[in-house]
């Protein structure tokens, strides 16, 4: 697995410095929320105007993963472990990654880029998956996944359809979606060239079971760092890439998409990471899965585009400017109902008794 640790790690690195290179935003190649929640600016979830493109890196996550896994052998659809609950997970991820302004992946891009303000989101990300891991050692669990058999196979099928519909309609500038004419939505590289970063990305990060909060639950229960490698190895790509290009800026102050209410960013992320680790899989990770035939994930995505038109709507994402007080609250009730979640969702765990 050596040498798919460092390919994935280099797509993932220097392709997305490669991405802002061709047209994409400062530090915004690949972004999992990011560019989810822009998905739902096109769709229309949202109303910022810009903030709406069909980002054709996401469809290329979830084709390139349906694609490996189908032809590979590994296409399962399953699912039925509390999709609801999955949803609301995943609103909860997506909400606290807006208030950051990236998901798990982005923040170590960024920090590839030279802003220091993923440290503190990182922190606060590696410290909401260690409660995760409390609630996981107490017994959460949301329920055994269920091979689908006969018609209900057809189930596993449906975010790779969406993901096709909308890269057809994104190609063809459909009427029914929306394309911002300035800001972060009008930035974007070629249609052909973000696809095929997407699934190369996408098709790698399946096959490696790609996952930053599954890379430090693993070292945290069973120290097992296989995971984070591949982190690694995209940081030091994305590092030199940054570099090469003269994109790379250090500090805190006046970095693209960015804001230094560092609390905040801390806060944000630990609300991401908490719900991650519940819900099994970070906001790459769930795109993945959903390829793979993983109703569930799926769940979890549309919770996450549900999230993007939440925090939008009700002005709760971060901005340049900072988090306003309906970003904070929102912050601070979803880590109280999420750990209320963790909590409630335990299995009984029976002691062992001795000679047993």
């Amino acid at each position: 697995m050596n040498w798919l640790i460092i390919v994935t790690g280099v797509v993932f690195g220097l392709g997305a410095v490669l991405l802002v290179k061709f047209g994409n935003p400062g530090n915004y190649g690949f972004c999992a929320a990011c560019q989810l929640r822009d998905i739902a600016g096109a769709l229309g979830i949202h109303s910022v105007a810009t903030l709406q493109y069909a980002r054709p890196e996401i469809i290329g996550f979830i084709l390139g993963a349906f694609g490996l896994s189908r032809f590979g052998g590994e296409f399962r659809p399953r699912g039925g472990s509390n999709p609801v609950l999955r949803f609301v997970l995943g609103m909860a991820m997506m909400i606290g990654a807006l208030v950051f302004l990236g998901c798990p992946l982005r923040a170590i891009l960024r920090v590839a880029g030279g802003d220091l303000n993923g440290l503190t989101a990182l922190a606060g990300f590696i410290a909401g998956i260690g409660v995760g891991v409390v609630f996981l050692k107490r017994g959460f669990n949301l329920g055994r996944a269920h091979v689908y058999t006969g018609g209900m196979q057809i189930t596993g099928y449906l975010a790779a359809v969406a993901a096709l519909v909308l890269l057809i309609a994104v190609s063809m500038g459909a009427g029914f979606l929306n394309f911002s004419a300035k800001g972060p939505g009008s930035m974007h590289a070629p249609i052909i060239i973000s696809l095929l970063a997407g699934l190369a990305a996408g098709a790698l990060a399946g096959r490696t079971r790609m996952c930053l909060s599954g890379g430090f639950r693993d070292y945290l229960l069973i120290r097992d760092t296989s995971l984070l490698k591949i982190y690694g190895v995209m940081f030091l790509a994305a590092l030199a890439g940054n570099l090469y290009f003269g994109f790379f800026k250090l500090g805190f102050e006046n970095q693209p998409l960015a804001h230094t209410m560092h609390v905040w960013n801390f806060l944000g992320l630990f609300l991401t990471g908490l719900a991650a680790t519940l819900a099994g899989g970070c906001p790459l990770r769930q795109m993945i899965m959903a390829g793979e035939g993983n109703t569930d994930a799926m769940f979890c995505v549309l919770g996450m585009l549900a999230g993007a038109g939440v925090a939008h709507n009700l002005n709760a994402a971060g901005s340049a400017a900072g988090v306003g007080i309906n970003g904070q609250i929102a912050v601070v009730l979803g880590i109280v109902v999420i750990s209320a979640l963790g909590y409630v969702y335990r299995e009984k765990l029976v002691p062992i008794s001795k000679g047993v």
